[in-house]
C-alpha cells in the first residue's frame, strides 16, 4: 500500500478514486466542440456564461433532487439544466443545437495533463477508480472517448444507489468496492463541495483546485491541494518504499 507524507498520522492508501466531471473531463468542452464545429450559437463572451449556467444548474438540480427525494439520472439532469440555460439565453426553440450539445457532452475532452498522469499512475500499479454522478452509459462513453478508460480499474456510478453526491452513502460505494476503510481511499475532485463530502465521510482527499477557488466553509477538509494532476504521480511515488 501507499502512504501520503506529511500528514499528522501516516495513512495507508489502498486506491485512488477520481471524480469525473470537472476533474478528469472538461465540462465546458461540450459547448466549445459545438462552437468549433461552426454552429453560430453564441458570441464568445456569452458562450462562457452560458456554459457556466448549464453547469451550475446541473449541479444545483442534483442537490435539489437529493433534498426532494426525487431522483432522476445524470443524463436527465444534464438535459434539464441545458433546457434551462437555453431558455435563459433565448435558444429554447433551437432543437438542433440542443441535440448537438447533449451529444458533445458524451464526448467531453480530458484536461490536458490527465491522460499522461493516469498512465503514469497506472504504471505504478496503483488501483485507480472513478466515482461519479454520471450514469454508467455516460461514463463509458465519456471516459472511452477521452482515451482514459484503459487506465482505470473500475468505474462506479451513483446509479447503484439512485442518489447523488455528496450523500455519504455514495462515497461508501468506493470503500465497499475496495474493501478498505474510508481513510485508505485517496479521493480527488476539482469540485469543492465534493471534496468536503468525501472528507466528511472520512476519505483522504486532494482538492484539485483548477479554478484557484476559495475554500468552502463545510465539514471536512482536504489533506492536499493541487492545481492539476501532473504532480500526483511523483507525489505518490515519493511515498513508496
Amino acid at each position: 500500500m501507499l502512504s501520503l507524507p506529511d500528514t499528522p498520522e501516516p495513512v495507508p492508501i489502498a486506491a485512488v478514486c477520481f471524480d469525473a466531471y470537472g476533474t478528469l473531463l472538461d465540462v465546458h468542452s461540450a459547448l466549445a466542440q459545438v462552437m468549433a464545429g461552426g454552429a453560430p450559437l453564441l458570441e464568445p463572451a456569452r458562450a462562457q456564461a452560458f456554459s457556466a449556467l448549464w453547469r451550475d444548474k446541473q449541479l444545483a438540480y442534483t442537490w435539489l433532487r437529493n433534498s426532494m427525494r426525487r431522483h432522476a439520472d445524470f443524463a436527465v439532469v444534464t438535459a434539464d439544466a441545458l433546457d434551462h440555460a437555453m431558455a435563459a439565453y433565448g435558444l429554447a426553440d433551437d432543437a438542433a443545437s440542443r441535440s448537438a450539445l447533449l451529444d458533445a457532452y458524451r464526448r467531453l475532452a480530458p484536461f490536458a495533463e490527465v491522460p499522461k498522469a493516469l498512465a503514469r499512475l497506472r504504471a505504478q500499479n496503483i488501483p485507480l477508480a472513478v466515482l461519479s454522478n454520471g450514469t454508467p452509459e455516460m461514463l463509458a462513453a465519456g471516459l472511452g472517448s477521452a482515451g482514459i478508460a484503459e487506465h482505470l480499474d473500475t468505474v462506479i456510478s451513483v446509479e447503484a444507489l439512485g442518489v447523488f453526491k455528496p450523500v455519504p452513502e455514495v462515497y461508501a460505494l468506493a470503500t465497499r468496492h475496495f474493501g478498505v476503510p474510508a481513510r485508505q481511499i485517496l479521493f480527488i475532485s476539482a469540485n469543492g463541495w465534493d471534496v468536503h463530502g468525501a472528507a466528511s465521510f472520512g476519505c483522504t482527499v486532494i482538492h484539485l483546485n483548477r479554478q484557484d477557488a476559495a475554500a468552502e466553509r463545510l465539514p471536512g477538509r482536504p489533506a492536499y491541494q493541487l492545481c492539476d494532476l501532473a504532480p500526483l504521480p511523483d507525489l505518490i511515488q515519493g511515498t513508496t518504499g
